[in-house]
């Protein structure tokens, strides 16, 4: 292993290549033709504000690291400390296993043990695949312990709608309702509101110069294919976010500054809201033996 992030594992279709990582099987470069379609950084770095990041088996945050299991209550390992929360799950940091690697596919899994603040061993995968439509992310969680668990996933690309720039481009969620969070912890402190007719509002193209997000998003609601659909659209083209819809939540930040390129934006599919394994929301559960997997994707447009 070489530099913080392991093995860069490349994967090409046509003109398209995408590079993951083995620590953490993240999303480090996502370009077509030359052109990056994610905020890419280099291979000697830890991945900047979380950028790729795999979140399993939570996304987001957990409030002071606790959360009730079977009457008690565990104690995660407060990650974000200064907001005293955990925070975007537990396997980010960890090398993980290649499955499968192809010309335009790679597989990689990890195995998540039963662990302070964890209760459950988890088998989880991941897949990136290349091919006509785009990047297709496939999950998998699988049970391999013997009670049932709750638990949630996310991903935390920072997608380029080309070489537009992003005060340049226009933002269009599926979300319907926004999760107030608190300036001090990122995490609810009230429940989910209607987005129509707020500043919050992007069920429609919204111009983003000016606009400082930080923000959990739900209720986002699948087209008549199927699929949940987020859009980023600059003068220089623009990309897709699509999801199954399992991921009815979208977190959307954007910092002021990536690597020296100005702003950037975050559009972070993912299962369930911040702290939903303390409010319920919108968790999946997994009795002992059982799997889900459900899919997200990239498409250039």
């Amino acid at each position: 292993m070489s530099g913080p992030t392991g093995a860069q594992f490349e994967i090409t279709y046509g003109r398209a290549r995408a590079v993951v990582t083995e620590v953490g099987a993240g999303l480090r470069t996502y370009e077509v033709a030359g052109v990056d379609y994610v905020q890419s950084y280099p291979d000697d770095t830890y991945p900047p504000m979380g950028a790729g990041a795999v979140l399993v088996p939570w996304p987001n945050r957990v409030r002071g690291g606790q959360w009730p299991f079977e009457g008690g209550t565990q104690q995660l390992e407060l990650t974000e400390p200064e907001r005293h929360n955990a925070s975007h799950g537990l396997v980010r940091k960890h090398s993980w296993q290649v499955i499968n690697h192809t010309g335009s596919l790679i597989s990689l899994g990890i195995d998540v043990p039963a662990q302070h603040g964890w209760p459950v061993p988890l088998r989880v995968t991941i897949s990136y695949a290349l091919d006509a439509d785009g990047l297709t992310v496939t999950h998998g969680v699988a049970n391999v312990g013997d009670r049932p668990v709750p638990f949630g996933v996310g991903m935390h690309p920072y997608p380029r709608a080309g070489n537009s720039a992003l005060d340049d481009c226009t933002l269009h969620l599926a979300a319907t309702t926004s999760l107030p969070l608190s300036p001090e912890t990122m995490t609810p402190d009230g429940p989910q509101t209607p987005l129509a007719g707020t500043d919050l509002d992007f069920t429609k193209p919204k111009a983003l110069r000016g606009v400082s997000l930080d923000h959990a998003f739900g209720g986002c609601e699948p087209g008549a294919d199927g699929l949940v659909r987020h859009r980023l659209t600059g003068p220089d083209g623009g990309v897709e976010v699509w999801a199954d819809p399992d991921f009815r939540w979208v977190q959307v930040y954007t910092p002021n500054d990536f690597l020296g390129r100005g702003r950037a934006v975050a559009i972070e599919p993912m299962t369930c809201p911040p702290d939903a394994l303390n409010s319920g929301i919108d968790l999946i559960t997994l009795a002992p033996g059982e799997a889900w997997s459900a899919r997200w994707g990239l498409l250039p447009k």
